[in-house]
């Protein structure tokens, strides 16, 4: 499996797209912007781009010719969404520290990113990883309805979770008021989001492996 994710990183993924969190993140140094936004670029631009490029290469038969076995295929193929998905968060998670710094007075419309919010991201995250992932393993090669499914999904989950934070009292208080000064909450939601984020991916794989399993590959 090692080896099939150096080759996906080497040869399947365009370079821009390492270089893209980099260039996102600094979206984070907006004043009061829709944080949500800069992992959901994820979303929007690298997962169509990345497996379009790979269904052009045909990658999927040459990945077969391989010596290897159709769980490793689906289980290397998720280490690097993983792997694209926590270079966007982390990098990002630096970028907010900047923001705090610069912006020290600022009122938030929308989340202010503390450790709270990049739990929800991770959230966020687990719930694309889930409908992506396991719909596009009922083919292997068609990327479009599960980009769009998982996608919206995930837009969902940030709409109404941000809704209910500016709406709901305890909601608001956790990530606008004093909840923000509490450490060990904070940290309690990112974990939280954290251990949420690979349970989901764990299951998206099991189920993406015994869909593929049926796929005949000519």
């Amino acid at each position: 499996m090692y080896n099939l994710v150096l080759k996906d990183l080497k040869l399947g993924v365009n370079p821009w797209f390492f270089i893209l969190p980099l260039i996102l993140g600094g979206l984070m140094l907006i004043p009061g912007w829709v944080y949500f936004l800069v992992p959901l670029y994820f979303c929007f631009i690298t997962v169509p781009n990345m497996f379009g490029g790979f269904k052009s290469q045909n990658d999927l038969i040459f990945s077969t010719m391989m010596p290897v076995t159709k769980p490793d295929i689906v289980k290397s193929r998720i280490a690097v969404i993983v792997i694209l998905e926590l270079m966007h968060l982390l990098i990002a998670m630096i970028f907010s520290i900047f923001t705090f710094r610069l912006y020290p007075q600022m009122t938030y419309i929308f989340f202010p990113p503390y450790m709270g919010f990049w739990g929800l991201c991770f959230i966020m995250l687990a719930v694309f990883n889930l409908i992506f992932i396991t719909m596009y393993y009922k083919t292997a090669y068609k990327y479009g309805a599960a980009t769009t499914a998982s996608t919206a999904a995930a837009i969902l989950f940030a709409g109404l979770v941000q809704w209910a934070g500016i709406q709901n009292s305890w909601m608001h208080g956790i990530f606008y008021g004093s909840g923000t000064g509490n450490a060990a909450l904070q940290f309690s939601i990112l974990i939280g989001g954290i251990l949420i984020f690979a349970a989901f991916t764990l299951l998206a794989y099991r189920i993406a492996v015994r869909r593929f399993l049926k796929v005949e590959i000519l």
